[in-house]
């Protein structure tokens, strides 16, 4: 590492030079000469290590070495505290024997004087106190080891080589990362691979003249891929991969019927394939079944092309009825799958009800091509009580979450699902953020006005920090993108209280809470928001993508958007009728997404305060309280805390929840509205929070329910 440090410095100060930056490569010579790490030469370090020692300059001895720690020695695991414990121990013995070689007592001395709280401790010095006082220490059989050349020189060479295998190590782990990122590109151009259509042979050429919709269902389940491995006997010469190449030549038994499944689920085309099979044995009106080709090829070589030639009619006959087929009908079918999305009418403009667009879906299903193939999808299954929180940190490999009884976890997923860490809290925790830089940690707030900084990887807390006793439940953390600050979002405890006006309407009074910043370095208290009118309850929190505006959503209905530059309120404007559950900035950052708990959501345009620039009505289900009953009367009822919606990497679809999965959309701008493009299913008890981690064309979607279980669902985008 250090050889590449020098020279990328070289062709730097090559490149000031040539462009005639005299003054910039003046002030980068002065800042390399300065820089502590010293362009991670091992040789250099050891060099002012040495000066400081032969200066008597113990303050910054101590300093830089306490900076080593802080840099480097404490990104390695806790096996290696041990040995680096002892170096510093050698490197402090180090300088006192130089000290009594040089016959500077009072050196000695004020070292002693100076640790004497640090060191009195620690076994390994007990007898070094005596130090001074001991006429000729380099004689004295517990000393005369330290003042002899070879223990100086191998001293030297083990911090030498550790600090060399610490630099190794670490650009060791800058290039694992870089090939578990090419490997992850490669992964994905192999799913574009296979789903771009084979070269075929004359023999299967003509199966494949089928409508664009179908090119792209070559992806089966394992119901389906069960069906047409059962029934491959049956089944003519045609390509494995491909579902309606295997369906259709079974459906042509009945050629006067539309074949069963048609604009459904594979998993409903696969069960009308063995519905119709079973069926024409009981039919004895129906035509016979065409001829197997293997036999046909028996019969002749002229009976290929006529079974070619009957096989392509039949195609094109299931062709026109699947597309002539009512969309009432299509719609129904659809109905009937397992994984259905069910869409209930709800309250409120149709027009702008994402039900009314999902009919429009449902008469287009097969017609359009689908943004998004489901690959998979896994379970983590470590949680025993109800999801609160689920989110992916900045790089994508870990996720935590946090259930109701205070329990996170955090896991990989990639390439194999692990549990990293499990935190458990004796105070109830309601929140949790990764931080931006490092990733590995994560802020955790507490029920007791109290926030924690994680160290994920070291498994131990760094930071603690005390809120406020007024306003003790920690709602909301967002970390800024630079990773120096974040804010927290504190209420007190006393519950929402409401009164009834002349006209008979409820008036909430909204709980009394704070917006804080604080600074991640120093642990201190940066600046108190004004929330006006009045304090009150910060739900939800969001940064932009450099931290310069600040959007939340409060109990009280507002919206507000912060200038995090002077730290004051941009603008606020009354979003909802009740309390605003989550919000995000759009794609483009020019607009702001939130949902409420009147079951709105609406995109403003943060140029004009208050400006809808659209509003569509979801399903309780979709935006919570969620509701989970069960057998004799039990009823658990939960407010939202995570994310109630996430953004795909382009910005063009959102995840939401829904009562048994979480359900994408495609954002249309204008009239249309949203539009249900995929039902992600997988869970039996409401989901609570989503989030969406996107990695190229492949991006993985999170879903937390109430019964403990978080599904993965791998998805590739198809480019149009």
């Amino acid at each position: 590492m250090g050889s590449a440090v020098e020279r990328m410095d070289e062709l730097v100060k090559e490149y000031l030079t040539y462009r005639g930056f005299t003054s910039t490569l003046k002030n980068l010579d002065t800042e390399i000469k300065t820089d502590k790490e010293k362009g991670f030469r091992v040789d250099k370090i050891i060099d002012q290590l040495q000066q400081f020692i032969q200066n008597y300059d113990l303050s910054a001895l101590k300093d830089y070495w306490g900076y080593l720690d802080r840099k480097l020695f404490c990104r390695l695991e806790d096996v290696y505290r041990p040995t680096i414990n002892k170096l510093r121990t050698s490197l402090f013995r180090y300088y006192l024997v130089y000290t009594v070689q040089s016959n500077r007592m009072e050196k000695t001395q004020e070292f002693f004087q100076k640790q004497a709280l640090e060191l009195q401790g620690q076994p390994e010095w007990r007898d070094w106190f005596i130090l001074p006082f001991v006429p000729a220490p380099e004689q004295n059989p517990a000393f005369s080891p330290y003042f002899s050349r070879q223990w100086a020189d191998t001293f030297l060479v083990s911090l030498h080589n550790f600090l060399s295998v610490l630099f190794h190590f670490d650009s060791e782990v800058q290039r694992t990362i870089g090939l578990q990122e090419e490997n992850e590109q490669l992964r994905q151009k192999l799913f574009a691979r296979q789903a771009e259509p084979r070269p075929k042979t004359e023999e299967t050429m003509v199966h494949h003249k089928l409508p664009s919709y179908v090119q792209n269902m070559d992806r089966l389940g394992d119901t389906e891929l069960d069906l047409v491995s059962s029934q491959r006997n049956l089944s003519l010469a045609t390509p494995s991969r491909n579902f309606f190449s295997t369906f259709l030549p079974q459906g042509k038994r009945v050629p006067g019927k539309t074949p069963l499944g048609a604009g459904s689920s594979p998993t409903q085309a696969s069960m009308g394939r063995r519905d119709a099979s079973a069926n024409h044995s009981v039919k004895p009106k129906d035509p016979p079944p065409s001829k197997d080709p293997k036999m046909a090829a028996s019969s002749g070589g002229a009976s290929d092309q006529l079974v070619r030639q009957r096989r392509h009619q039949d195609h094109e006959k299931q062709r026109k009825e699947l597309l002539s087929k009512p969309a009432t009908q299509i719609v129904e079918r659809r109905g009937e799958a397992p994984d259905a999305d069910p869409h209930p009418e709800g309250p409120g403009d149709v027009t702008n009800s994402p039900t009314s667009h999902t009919r429009t879906v449902g008469e287009a299903a097969g017609l359009v091509e689908q943004p998004f193939i489901k690959l998979s999808q896994e379970e983590y299954g470590e949680h025993h009580s109800s999801i609160m929180h689920c989110r992916v940190d900045c790089s994508g490999r870990r996720v935590a979450s946090l259930d109701v009884d205070g329990v996170i976890k955090v896991w990989s997923f990639n390439p194999v699902m692990q549990t990293k860490a499990t935190i458990m809290s004796k105070s109830p925790l309601l929140s949790l953020e990764w931080a931006t830089k490092p990733d590995r940690l994560l802020l955790l707030g507490s029920g007791v006005g109290t926030v924690r900084l994680y160290d994920t990887e070291a498994k131990k807390n760094l930071y603690e920090m005390a809120i406020d006793d007024a306003h003790p439940r920690i709602l909301s953390l967002a970390c800024s993108p630079s990773g120096t600050s974040f804010v927290c979002s504190a209420a007190a405890h006393s519950s929402r209280s409401s009164s009834l006006t002349e006209g008979g309407s409820r008036v909430v009074v909204p709980v009394s809470g704070q917006l804080l910043l604080w600074d991640t370095k120093t642990v201190k208290q940066q600046h108190q928001f004004s929330l006006e009118p009045g304090p009150v309850a910060i739900n939800c929190t969001s940064f932009n993508h450099n931290g310069n505006l600040l959007v939340t959503g409060a109990a009280d209905g507002m919206i507000r958007l912060f200038d995090m530059q002077r730290y004051e309120t941009a603008m606020s404007w009354k979003a909802h009728d009740g309390e605003v559950y989550s919000v995000e900035f759009s794609y483009d950052e020019n607009t702001v997404f939130s949902i409420g708990e009147d079951s709105k959501f609406i995109q403003w345009n943060i140029h004009r305060c208050g400006v809808k620039q659209s509003e569509y009505s979801l399903p309780q289900d979709a935006t919570g309280p969620f509701v989970l009953s069960g057998y004799s009367g039990y009823k658990q009822v939960q407010v939202p805390h995570g994310r109630l919606f996430a953004f795909d990497s382009e910005g063009q679809h959102v995840l939401t929840c829904s009562s048994n999965g979480g359900l994408i959309y495609r954002l249309n701008e204008g009239d249309n509205g949203l539009e249900s493009v995929l039902q992600l299913g997988g869970h039996k008890a409401p989901v609570v929070t989503v989030d969406w981690c996107s990695a190229v064309d492949c991006g993985t979607c999170l879903t937390a329910s109430m019964d403990g279980k978080i599904k993965l669902s791998t998805l590739l985008a198809q480019k149009s």
